[in-house]
């Protein structure tokens, strides 16, 4: 009898023993899972920072530009043709000449010009207009460099050697010669933040595209929150227990699962080809957003709802409340917090949603900085996506550093959900 007590005892022992290794097994698996999620995670925003953190920075020339009136073909400010029409680009050219007066022949001189930026003449044309007085002076001005040289320059000391890329060996010299002058440098790429897009990448920046991205969360935001709060409030506190109800509630869970470019083409067949709304236009991204982004908003609405103790809802009865008294008084008030969780990530999910807004034609070029809801705009994630698309190197790195903003807005969006939930809920 008691060998056979030990030998059960044994037997319990070694299962246990088994139990035991088993659990530590998975555990150690889950570990792993989490250790290789949070590798992943980690090459990725190294990889993305690497890449795009020089697209901060730019490069800028110092030249002395003169202010000539017969290069510029100008002899009344007020005119806006002859400003319109005036050669700003050649004060560059003279300017350079200056600096590299042995640069004679043809071909050089078009190596030379290229040092700076196309765009520097814009830049000289607006300081004329905001201070005439200059006209026939010289000053000494930082003008934004050529992307080419841009990515040659922030290349020079890199690990693999310098990036020539297009960068000859003749502006390879007028480069150096210009850093031991003193004369090139890297400051802050204001320009990023500050232009719309651009052929160019040196002029490029996120600003338009940050405007468009804003005027149409604003229309989806103004749209999906109280159309998904009054859906949830009547499908939870209302609406009869039926098959129509039960089919509603089954048709909004699979919504919530339908690809995002199935929305888009449904904004494309109503609100573009039927309605006839503008494409390309914050109003039409906002409402095709709207679509994507309601079953999110109305499956968390209910969720919060529901969490709403019925002792509440009873109390609130008993004192002479009305049904519409106990929902707006006493159940909405409390389920709010969730209710703005679940807009806060559906709103994050919009803003990086790129699919839906390509089929509504927001993935045209678009250089001016977009106004209101009805001007010609694209957005961040269809913006990375072009500039993804650009032959330009100097463009990868602005690709990365949309990308670095993008992330920066979508953590800061799922915080402020974090912080919302943890700040306002309510324990029962």
């Amino acid at each position: 009898m008691t060998e056979i007590k030990r030998s059960h005892a044994e037997t319990i022992q070694r299962s246990l023993s088994k139990r035991y290794r088993a659990e530590k097994r998975f555990r150690a698996y889950g570990m792993m899972a989490i250790a290789l999620g949070l590798l992943c995670v980690a090459l990725l925003f190294v990889d993305i920072i690497g890449k795009g953190h020089k697209a901060f920075l730019e490069t800028s020339i110092q030249v002395d530009v003169t202010y000539d009136a017969e290069v510029l073909g100008i002899t009344d400010l007020q005119n806006k043709q002859q400003v319109a029409l005036a050669d700003f680009q050649g004060l560059v050219k003279k300017a350079l000449q200056k600096k590299f007066p042995d640069v004679s022949k043809r071909k050089e001189k078009r190596e030379l010009f290229s040092l700076i930026s196309s765009g520097a003449g814009y830049e000289l044309r607006e300081r004329l207009l905001r201070h005439p007085e200059l006209m026939g002076q010289t000053e000494t001005l930082w003008l934004i460099a050529d992307d080419d040289v841009d990515t040659y320059y922030k290349s020079i000391g890199s690990k693999g050697g310098a990036f020539t890329g297009r960068t000859s060996e003749l502006r390879q010299g007028w480069i150096d010669q210009l850093e031991q002058e003193g004369a090139i440098k890297l400051g802050f790429n204001t320009t990023f933040f500050t232009s719309g897009d651009s052929r160019e990448p040196e002029q490029a920046g996120i600003w338009g595209a940050a405007m468009g991205s804003l005027f149409t969360l604003v229309v989806t935001l103004t749209l999906s929150f109280p159309i998904g709060v009054s859906a949830a409030v009547y499908l939870e506190e209302f609406a009869p227990k039926n098959r129509w109800t039960d089919l509603i509630e089954v048709n909004i869970n699979n919504l919530a699962a339908v690809p995002s470019i199935i929305f888009g083409l449904l904004g494309l067949a109503i609100f573009i080809n039927f309605f006839q709304v503008p494409r390309s236009v914050p109003l039409v991204g906002g409402l095709v957003l709207t679509l994507m982004t309601l079953p999110t908003i109305i499956i968390s609405s209910r969720a919060a709802i529901k969490a709403v103790p019925p002792s509440i809802r009873e109390a609130a009865i008993g004192v002479g409340a009305s049904p519409m008294q106990v929902v707006l008084h006493h159940v909405l008030p409390l389920a709010m917090p969730g209710m703005l969780t679940g807009a806060i990530i559906g709103m994050a999910q919009a803003l990086g949603e790129t699919a839906p807004l390509l089929m509504i034609g927001m993935v045209a070029f678009i250089v001016d900085i977009p106004g209101g809801f009805t001007d010609p705009a694209t957005v961040l994630p269809v913006q990375i996506f072009l500039w993804a698309d650009s032959p330009e190197r100097a463009f990868i790195e602005k690709t990365s550093a949309a990308i670095m903003v993008l992330l920066a807005f979508l953590i800061m969006m799922n915080t402020l959900a974090v912080v919302l939930r943890k700040k306002l809920e309510r324990r029962w």
